[in-house]
């Protein structure tokens, strides 16, 4: 295995997982939005804290809510952190990519002449 057909691979995985982490951040926003809704929707006067409901009350609702909105906050970072990582990634794995092509190319020209 030559070592652009593994730098090769390595960029695939790491868009792979980069796809991953823009499907978490969805995910995230859905459960995120989805708390808030059932929050505002259910709960008679929820108190805030920016944006987190954070005073519950005996209904189990405001519970749900502040979960789901909890939930959504955490993926959200999480996926934008993995989705930034696996690019810087990817851009490294195809600059060196591109320099074991150069490397490659210039061996040819050489063996040419």
């Amino acid at each position: 295995m030559f070592f652009s057909e593994y730098l090769h691979e390595k960029a695939e995985e790491s868009r792979h997982n980069e796809t991953i982490g823009y499907l978490i951040i969805i995910i995230g926003s859905i459960f995120f939005v989805g708390g808030l809704l059932e929050t505002v929707i259910k709960v008679e006067s929820p108190e805030w804290f920016l944006v987190i409901p954070y005073h519950l009350t005996p209904h189990p609702y405001s519970l749900l809510g502040l979960s789901l909105t909890s939930i959504g906050l955490v993926l959200l970072c999480l996926g934008m952190t993995l989705s930034i990582h696996y690019a810087k990634e990817r851009g490294w794995y195809m600059k060196e990519l591109q320099k074991a092509y150069s490397t490659e190319e210039q061996k040819i020209r050489a063996e040419k002449k």
